[in-house]
């Protein structure tokens, strides 16, 4: 993991949740992790990490993640043991 990686992780486990992260800094976090990042119609998303799954929408027409994914994806990195 480089360091924008550990920034999105810090992030993602601030206890204020933000809603200022970037949609694509989180797949690109899910990828340096191992994980993949599956593309369905429309703005429908797959995001597998270690054999836990999480299926979303992308933000639109915003590019930040709401507060709402924020949080799901912190309790899909606590399920697979990704602490920051």
């Amino acid at each position: 993991m480089n360091a924008k990686h550990r920034k999105t992780l810090a992030a993602i486990f601030s206890r204020s949740t933000s809603a200022s992260i970037l949609f694509s800094d989180i797949e690109v976090l899910i990828k340096a992790l191992g994980g993949s990042v599956s593309e369905y119609e429309g703005s429908r998303v797959k995001i597998e990490l270690n054999g836990e799954q999480w299926r979303c929408h992308r933000p639109h027409p915003g590019r930040e993640a709401k507060r709402y994914q924020v949080e799901e994806v912190r309790e899909l990195l606590e399920r697979v043991g990704v602490l920051p």
